[in-house]
């Protein structure tokens, strides 16, 4: 179908760029129902005006409030899949974020003169008092568990498994649970 259309057009466009005798006869063999009447070609004429870039742009405007707008999202009752598909999008950005963060400042920690060696900091972490540190600790090991356990998860989407309605909400609220107790075991330890 995509190659009888495509045939149609390229012969439709050589009739209207070089209208000789060869080029009609193939026409009329091939295309002569949509695109030849007869021995002449129909034409549809275009109205065109010359707009300022402002007036163009009013008009754009005009044509977007025009527009329908797709539902929002308070409109859905919120489900498993994606919460935790959206989730997973932002512990990705707060883990990638943190890398670069951190990592700009390792490197320009000797310009400032910053101790951002791995003796400095264990001596500092260490003098904050408890819940401080599990505080910290779970900050940084609940989005890194919950991104790795449910990109397994996804993975196994990607490979056809877990993809029905059911198990996918029951494989979502067990990375939740496993996510959870990985970032408190990991938080708790000493």
């Amino acid at each position: 179908m995509l190659a009888q259309r495509a045939t149609q057009q390229s012969l439709r466009r050589l009739v209207a760029s070089r209208p000789t005798l060869a080029s009609q006869m193939v026409s009329r063999k091939f295309a002569a129902p949509m695109a030849v009447m007869g021995s002449s070609l129909t034409y549809r004429p275009v109205a065109t005006q010359n707009l300022t870039p402002k007036d163009s742009y009013e008009i754009l405007v005009a044509q977007r409030k025009n527009r329908p707008t797709s539902p929002h999202l308070t409109i859905y009752k919120p489900q498993v899949p994606w919460i935790l598909s959206g989730l997973n999008r932002i512990t990705g950005e707060i883990l990638s974020g943190a890398v670069y963060i951190f990592g700009s400042a390792y490197l320009i920690a000797p310009l400032m003169g910053w101790h951002l060696d791995s003796a400095s900091m264990a001596a500092a972490f260490a003098s904050w008092p408890v819940l401080a540190k599990i505080g910290t600790k779970l900050f940084f090991a609940f989005p890194f568990t919950f991104h790795t356990i449910n990109g397994l998860r996804h993975l196994s989407w990607d490979l056809g498994r877990t993809f029905k309605n059911a198990t996918v909400i029951k494989t979502g609220w067990t990375v939740v649970g496993l996510s959870t107790a990985s970032a408190l075991a990991l938080a708790l330890l000493v």
